[in-house]
């Protein structure tokens, strides 16, 4: 995880030509999975630090999908969506959150990504806000 906080008051969507991102700065966790996984479609040093044209929508949808906290989503023009793995994958990370990824119902809201707070310090809880982190 990254120790920098990346946090917008509201989600914000990124367009390119066969895929829109979508990132919520408030669900982020910085696994740095964006970073990792496509540092010419993800990169902090740059502005607009989410570039989706830098390469192919496949790609990005499959990096995207890699995202555990939920904190990105993409839409792609040919109108495919992400297909929740099942069962529901359920991961306890060590000091960290618990991490679900699925078909979810959650507070009145479908997700496929999320990670829930385990120490019990969250502002936000179910939902981890990495307190227990900073």
């Amino acid at each position: 995880m990254l120790g920098n906080r990346m946090t917008e008051a509201k989600p914000k969507s990124y367009d390119g030509s066969d895929i829109t991102v979508a990132f919520d700065g408030n669900r982020c966790l910085h696994f740095a999975e964006c970073l990792r996984g496509l540092p010419a479609v993800f990169d902090v040093k740059t502005r607009p630090w989410i570039s989706p044209d830098s390469a192919d929508a496949d790609e990005v949808a499959e990096v995207v999908r890699r995202c555990p906290s939920g904190a990105l989503h993409y839409t792609r023009r040919d109108g495919s969506t992400e297909t929740p793995p099942d069962p529901t994958l359920v991961t306890v990370v060590e000091n960290g959150p618990i991490l679900l990824h699925g078909n979810l119902l959650l507070s009145s809201r479908r997700e496929t990504r999320v990670a829930l707070c385990a120490c019990g310090q969250s502002s936000r809880k179910p939902f981890c806000d990495n307190t227990c982190h900073n």
